[in-house]
């Protein structure tokens, strides 16, 4: 059965959307953009910065349906600029170290609130 996930700690949705929703079996987040707790967008800082909050804000989410990273099956980055994929990766990494989960990374032409990077993830749960 369906249920959708509000993050404690998260800022709150910028739109008619959850934070995640999963079926008990799969965990679907939301795109994550580099948005502080108390609701600031990181779009000023550089790509790494702005990778650690996304992902931080995906572990939020996956700690609410009883997962983690480590349950991560499918991630989607989407950046503004693939010439910051190297640093984006660098932090990624430190998410991700041991069994990294498939990912897609792409250029895309503008992320909400002038963002440069939207992180997905599906996720089993354990």
């Amino acid at each position: 059965m369906k249920r959708t996930i509000t993050a404690d700690g998260n800022a709150e949705p910028l739109g008619p959307y959850s934070h995640g929703a999963t079926d008990g079996n799969l965990v679907f987040t939301a795109g994550q953009i580099p948005v502080t707790p108390e609701g600031a967008v990181l779009s000023e800082e550089p790509i790494g910065v702005q990778t650690e909050q996304s992902l931080a804000n995906i572990e939020r989410i996956l700690a609410e349906a009883d997962a983690g990273l480590g349950d991560v099956l499918k991630t989607t980055v989407y950046l503004t600029d693939v010439g910051d994929f190297d640093e984006m990766n660098e932090v990624y990494r430190d998410f991700f170290d041991g069994d990294p989960p498939a990912r897609t990374a792409l250029e895309v032409a503008r992320i909400a609130d002038d963002a440069d990077i939207e992180i997905e993830v599906v996720a089993a749960v354990p």
